[in-house]
């Protein structure tokens, strides 16, 4: 049987990213009907830090937060008809900024502090508060953002992506109709990933407020929690990439797969049945991402 390169991916405004070890590359349908790609050439030198586990997959992150800024402030344009509607690099920057803070004040900070205020002598208590309303927060949020019209087309795009890579795993000749027959559930989704971060952030932070020694102030003890639980985030993303990625190759253990069945529960709220025009684009982002021709899309070179 054929080897196949791993390929993995993220929806986009009206398109796919998908990422091979060699190339990057964006699919997006324009309002005209057409569609475009651009792919980028991958380093091959990712430095040390990229190969050490539990630290590669901080990194790794990073790297994915930096490079899906680009892919989507060019899919955003290519989406969007009108120019003066069109977004800047810099925006696009200052955008994810302040998600990305909004995000760690709602699921990190937020809860913290509610758990401390409400059980401020019991850590027991405290933290167990904190964990329920971490996840509670967290599922309820993307279940809000699922009714917005917009979020429901990343949804399918979503689901397209994970439909076009089992094709292309399974040895398929990429087409729609061959994509179309899988689910939209993957084991390597970044759901799942975000879910496993929300796990072992309650064991990292429960423990971590157990053996680690407080202030004696109310003000003080408060701000070292909320610190310690924003600066232990790296390393709580090193472990969840290690698990996910361990537990991905590994679903036919019935532990791994016990395991693996809460995050692609929740691919059923992010994940949403795309049509097949959503599917050709997700197939163009995997061909351009494999470098092969593409004689139905027009490649745009940025």
């Amino acid at each position: 049987m054929e080897n196949r390169i791993s390929i993995g991916g993220q929806a986009v405004i009206e398109g796919v990213m998908m990422r091979s070890p060699s190339y990057i590359a964006t699919a997006v349908r324009k309002p005209s009907g057409e569609i475009v790609y651009k792919k980028t050439k991958i380093s091959s030198n990712k430095g040390k830090l990229a190969e050490i586990p539990f630290v590669r997959g901080a990194v790794m992150l990073f790297d994915a937060l930096v490079l899906g800024i680009k892919e989507l402030t060019f899919s955003a344009n290519e989406a969007e008809e009108k120019e003066e509607e069109q977004i800047t690099q810099k925006e696009a920057i200052l955008t994810t900024i302040v998600s990305l803070g909004l995000g760690v004040g709602l699921f990190i900070v937020l809860p913290s502090l509610i758990g401390s205020f409400l059980f401020f002598d019991n850590k027991l208590y405290s933290n167990i508060l904190e964990a329920v309303l971490r996840l509670v927060f967290f599922i309820l949020y993307i279940w809000l953002i699922s009714f917005s019209k917009e979020v429901k087309r990343v949804y399918q795009y979503h689901g397209a992506e994970h439909k076009s890579i089992y094709a292309y795993e399974n040895q398929l000749e990429l087409t729609p109709e061959n994509a179309k027959k899988f689910t939209t559930l993957h084991p390597r989704c970044g759901t799942s990933f975000l879910l496993i971060v929300m796990f072992i952030a309650i064991i990292v932070f429960s423990t971590i407020d157990f053996i680690f020694p407080t202030p004696t102030t109310v003000a003080g003890k408060i701000l070292v929690k909320v610190l310690l639980r924003v600066l232990l985030m790296p390393l709580i993303a090193g472990i969840s990439y290690e698990i996910q990625r361990y537990s991905s190759k590994h679903l036919d253990n019935p532990i791994i797969k016990a395991i693996a069945f809460p995050g692609l529960s929740l691919q059923r709220i992010t994940t949403k049945e795309p049509d097949l025009q959503q599917l050709e684009v997700a197939i163009v982002a995997i061909k351009a991402a494999l470098n092969e021709n593409i004689p139905n899309a027009r490649e745009i070179k940025k």
